[in-house]
Formats: structure tokens, sequence, C-alpha cells
């Protein structure tokens, strides 16, 4: 792991552009995974500022809140679809999401896994951490073998989300890539920022290589580089 920490996210995420910038420059890049949520929002914005040109990418999402409409504008598809298939020029037909509907969500992400692996796997992949340590949607308890699933979500994820959707939906199921697709990807990009993070960052890091905490898996990833704000990195050893 190569561990970024910075005084503030503005500082974090102005390296993180810069990270991923060279990254999507190369000519090998071709499949980008992005996840949704507030964290990366900035992240995207700042390459759209950029104005490089991406519209060869593959973009595939994350994961996806399950039970939400497909209308719903801050659900994973959606989100993705403004701020990075729109805003760095993508072109429609190269965007893959997965369904929110209930009844075709699992169906959907495991179509989605193969769609990936057809296409040669993942070159880049965005992340952000969850308070309890998850990638995605992949909770406590998911190996570093998952598949793509849906999930029933721990506590503190719905809160999460009912803070997400301020209060409209409250999805207690989610669908996601598995870890195994996600630790295959040539390069990962992780941002946590803020104090409630610090924890989870601490685990990621220092903490075992365990399912109790899935994004301890990425300990072992090959070219993984996290960016945190100075409150995030605050249970770090001083190392960092």
């Amino acid at each position: 792991m190569n561990i970024c920490a910075h005084l503030d996210a503005d500082a974090a995420n102005a390296a993180a552009t810069a990270c991923l910038a060279e990254w999507l420059k190369r000519p090998s890049t071709r499949n980008l995974m992005v996840a949704g949520g507030n964290t990366p929002l900035e992240l995207y914005r700042r390459i759209a500022e950029r104005r490089l040109p991406l519209s060869h990418l593959n973009v595939f999402a994350l994961d996806e809140y399950v039970g939400v409409p497909l209308e719903e504008p801050r659900n994973c598809a959606n989100l993705l679809r403004r701020s990075v298939v729109e805003a760095w020029g993508i072109p429609p037909a190269r965007f893959f999401a997965v369904s929110s509907l209930a009844q075709n969500a699992r169906a959907s992400v495991q179509e989605h896994e193969r769609r990936i692996a057809n296409a040669g796997g993942l070159d880049v992949v965005v992340l952000g951490l969850g308070q309890n340590g998850h990638l995605g949607f992949n909770e406590p308890g998911s190996g570093e073998n998952s598949d793509g699933r849906v999930l029933d979500l721990e506590q503190s994820s719905i809160e999460a989300n009912r803070e997400w959707f301020a209060g409209k939906h409250a999805p207690s199921q989610g669908a996601t890539v598995g870890l195994k697709t996600i630790l295959a990807a040539r390069h990962v990009i992780v941002l946590a920022y803020g104090p409630h993070k610090a924890g989870p960052v601490r685990k990621m890091i220092e903490g075992p290589r365990n399912a109790g905490c899935p994004a301890s898996f990425l300990q072992k990833h090959p070219d993984t580089h996290v960016f945190v704000d100075k409150a995030a990195a605050a249970q770090l050893d001083r190392q960092h």
C-alpha cells in the first residue's frame, strides 16, 4: 500500500487527481470502475476539469443500492452517469451499471462481472471506504474470493444510506462487485476523509488482513494508493 496523508481533503483530492489522471492517460488503461457516494465526487469533478481524452474508456459502476427506483437521482447509476460519464465525455454505450430493482439486482450484478471479465478485467478502480471497512457493499465477513452478489447490509451502512438519501430511502441491501474482481484490478485508489474514517483507515492499513475489515485485503495488492486527510490518518502509526 502507498499511503498518501495530507493536511486536508482538498490537498488529498489534488494528489489523488494527479495520480488518477496519470493512470487514465496511459494507452493500456481501458476498463475503469468507479464508486458512487459523496467522497469521490470532488475527484471526479477535478478530472472533468482536465478535459482528458477519455472517450475510449469502459466505465463500470462498483455497486448499487437495492430497492431504490431506477429514476432516483442519487442511486449509483444516475450519480455516476452525471459525474463521470457525462462530465468526462464517455459515450453512454461504454457505461455499465447494476440494476437497483430488487427482482433484477442479483442477475444484473452477475452479468456485470461477466462483462468485466470478458473485457479483460479492470485496469483502475476508485473506491471509498465504509465506516465498517467495507469496499462497495462487501460488508464485514466478505471473503477475498467473493463474487458479485446481493448482500444484507449492516446497520451502520443502512444509516449511511438513509443519510445519503436524506431519509427518502434507507436500503437494507446492496448489490456489489465481489472482492475477487476488485483485488484483481491493476491499480486501486482509496479515498477516506474525516475523523469518522480514522478507525476503518487504521484497520485497513495496520490491522490483521481478514474478512472483519474487507478493505484490509488490499494490504497485499500490488498497486493501491490510499489518500487520506489528517483526521482520517489520526490513528495510524507515525511511520505512515
